[in-house]
């Protein structure tokens, strides 16, 4: 028993070790970017690559919002953002309906064709939707981003729903049009509570893959007025004879932020949407 007993305990230090040392590996690249964000435009022109600060402030913070107004990509990036996610859920949810209900032939070949595309590499699409959005006049325009990025959001949200739809059974669907309601009411008041889980997380999904954009927004956007954060990032903290790390740190912080804190308050829901698919009813 004491053997077996010191080779269990030995094998889960192991796998904490192990855990604890991946996880080292993933969090310091943030917590580099949080310490710089914190030093001073002095400490960072000695060339000191500290792990700690030697003087804490929040001057660049001060600098970024005052001096850069970087509110304002935030605020377009929050626009942007929630316009693909009401798009992306409004569309997903009726494809995966018509998929699950009114075209089942189809569901295999549909689904096939979003996780083709969404495998597409997204530098391929920059050229031929530049050269469409110019023709439409639709170049720094946040409508062209909504469309865009939909390239993001779409594929994931109409597999989630289509997964968690295709499992509610479909005499719920015909009881409720037996008492007179239409198809979209059936829709609107029986599916979509039930498959709220999942819609949910591809909403919170298609959020946070559409807030972290860069490469179309520098494609796209060209007046810095309407720079979404991730790429007013770019621009800070440029002189003529150093780059102040710390502004473009405080950025990168200030734009992480709001993900973060979005993931932590619904990370139940993200669990339930997630596995809510994989589970048979």
């Amino acid at each position: 028993m004491r053997i077996s007993a010191w080779r269990r305990l030995l094998g889960e230090g192991s796998f904490s070790l192990v855990v604890m040392v991946v996880v080292s590996i993933a969090v310091f690249p943030f917590y580099w970017i949080l310490t710089t964000s914190l030093k001073t435009d002095h400490e960072l022109s000695l060339g000191t690559h500290g792990l700690w600060p030697a003087a804490w402030t929040l001057q660049s913070y001060v600098t970024l919002l005052a001096q850069y107004n970087f509110l304002i990509p935030l605020a377009n990036s929050a626009l942007v953002a929630a316009g693909t996610t009401l798009v992306s859920l409004v569309a997903g949810l009726l494809t995966a309906y018509g998929l699950v209900r009114v075209v089942p032939r189809a569901r295999v070949a549909v689904l096939g064709f979003i996780l083709a595309t969404a495998f597409f590499p997204v530098i391929a699409m920059v050229g031929p939707l530049f050269f469409v959005y110019r023709d439409l006049q639709l170049l720094n325009n946040y409508l062209a981003l909504i469309v865009t990025y939909l390239i993001y959001a779409l594929p994931i949200t109409v597999w989630m729903l289509v997964s968690i739809l295709g499992q509610i059974p479909k005499d719920m669907e015909e009881a409720g049009m037996v008492d007179g309601a239409t198809t979209f009411q059936v829709l609107w008041r029986i599916l979509l509570p039930l498959a709220l889980p999942g819609v949910f997380t591809a909403a919170i999904l298609s959020f946070i893959l559409s807030w972290n954009d860069f490469i179309f927004a520098l494609s796209f956007m060209t007046d810095p007025a309407r720079y979404t954060a991730p790429l007013a990032i770019v621009n800070l903290g440029q002189s003529q004879y150093q780059v102040f790390y710390n502004i473009i740190d405080a950025g990168v912080v200030i734009t992480t932020i709001p993900i973060v804190v979005l993931v932590l308050i619904a990370q139940r829901r993200i669990i339930a949407g997630l596995s809510a698919g994989s589970l048979k009813g």
